[in-house]
């Protein structure tokens, strides 16, 4: 008998889905078991026995699990496939890497910089999940400068849409005519969340990316190319 998952679990051990995407491709009915349309949050499967397809294709748990850091150029967006036809993040591994890779979160279509990618669902769970608190550094760019009140209210917590951020690091690198730097560390990760922060006080964002997750860093790894993750860079972000 195969260990028993729940089917979010095994789409994400299959490397097609984060575990909380997998729950929309669920609730979107492009999840099937052994040939029947599933919809409801809950249902377990037997892994080597049932089969479990999306959009009409099956899955099959990975082999060999891939943790890779990529330096996404702007122009680019965080997804395996996209409705419009943009250029996603696929398209800079998919010529030297053949397994089903997933982004681990989000960067925005305008935002470069750190991604990590990888077909292993517990790692992408880490990672992403907001409990685990998992800290990320931007390097911001701004238009004109900010107010000593502005980098408080970042630093404290800013109100936006329906929510109230939780306290950033906030570091000024340069002021200077017409332009502000920051290093900034957040713990979450919302859908354009450091622009909609820098837009709640007063600032526009004019070039934003991401350098660090946790202490793993970008280093100089050029834009648009990629790298294994280190067995210690691997095992931090499993552990802290």
């Amino acid at each position: 008998m195969g260990e028993i998952v729940r089917l979010q679990k095994y789409i994400s051990m299959c490397g097609a889905a984060s575990r909380r995407e997998a729950e929309r491709l669920i609730a979107d009915g492009k999840v099937s078991v052994n040939g029947k349309v599933i919809r409801e949050m809950g249902i377990k499967v037997e892994v080597g026995a049932d089969k479990v397809s999306l959009s009409g294709e099956e899955l099959k748990p990975a082999m060999k699990k891939y943790y890779i850091m990529l330096n996404k150029p702007a122009g680019y967006v965080t997804t395996v496939k996209d409705q419009f036809e943009r250029p996603t993040v696929i398209d800079l591994i998919k010529n030297d890497i053949s397994a089903r890779l997933v982004p681990v979160g989000r960067l925005d279509f305008e935002t470069e910089g750190l991604l990590l990618m990888t077909n292993d669902g517990d790692f992408n769970f880490h990672i992403a999940h907001p409990k685990f608190n998992t800290s990320k550094t931007y390097y911001v760019e701004i238009n004109g400068g900010i107010t000593i009140k502005g980098i408080k209210a970042l630093r404290h917590g800013v109100h936006i849409e329906d929510y109230v951020t939780s306290p950033a690091e906030v570091e000024m690198l340069k002021a200077e005519k017409g332009r502000t730097t920051f290093n900034i560390t957040i713990h979450e990760g919302r859908n354009r969340q450091i622009r909609k922060m820098f837009e709640a006080v007063g600032c526009k964002v004019t070039y934003l990316k991401r350098i660090k997750i946790g202490n793993v860093e970008l280093g100089n790894l050029p834009s648009g190319h990629w790298r294994h993750l280190t067995s210690g860079e691997i095992s931090y972000l499993m552990n802290s």
